[in-house]
């Protein structure tokens, strides 16, 4: 016997693609926090965080619990009140990009100015 023969059987690399990104964030004191939740194939979920974690949850409503108890919300669902009281104008801030992670990860923390009065 091989040691391959002890190997489980491993998914094929279709089930870790990813189909939906989703872009979430927070405010902390006058920085602005970012937080990346991706599904794959399979249902499983990533969050990145700002701090560079990539934590990963068996489905996408696992994944979206921890970053509402975060106090994360959704970005796309955000309207210019709910991002006036993260402390920015949501005309102005759009989720990060990079071409890589690594390139990502400062992006996913800045200071925001926030309004007087």
């Amino acid at each position: 016997m091989s040691d391959d023969d002890l190997l489980p059987d491993l998914p094929p690399d279709e089930a870790h693609t990813p189909v939906d990104t989703q872009w979430w964030c927070a405010s902390l004191g006058n920085t602005l926090m970012w937080a990346r939740l991706t599904v794959m194939t399979s249902g499983a979920a990533e969050v990145l965080t700002a701090s560079g974690e990539v934590n990963r949850y068996d489905d996408e409503t696992a994944a979206r619990m921890a970053l509402l108890d975060a106090d994360y919300y959704a970005f796309d669902g955000l309207d210019e009140q709910d991002a006036a009281q993260l402390g920015f104008d949501l005309d102005s801030v759009q989720p990060p990009s990079a071409d890589s992670d690594a390139e990502l990860l400062p992006r996913l923390a800045h200071k925001i100015a926030r309004g007087l009065g």
